[in-house]
């Protein structure tokens, strides 16, 4: 299962890379999504939270990603 993995801001510059394409074995879970984002890219343990938007909306942690998915990886944003 392929998947393209979009990253933003910072979650951009600790990863390396503004977008990839993942391939995965089956479908997950947001939740275990992150949980493999951590494992693969340490350094995202710089920032303590992140969104995840799945096609174009923000997903919950139960939300199943699936094939051809896109996935953007947000982090908090803060501004004046």
């Amino acid at each position: 299962m392929k998947i393209t993995v979009l990253f933003f801001g910072i979650s951009s510059d600790l990863v390396g890379e503004n977008q990839l394409e993942v391939t995965l074995e089956k479908a997950i879970s947001v939740a275990d999504f992150k949980d493999y984002l951590q494992e693969k890219y340490s350094s995202l343990d710089k920032i303590k939270t992140y969104a995840i938007a799945l096609n174009e909306s923000y997903a919950t942690n139960d939300l199943v990603i699936k094939d051809n998915d896109v996935v953007a990886v947000i982090p908090p944003v803060s501004g004046g």
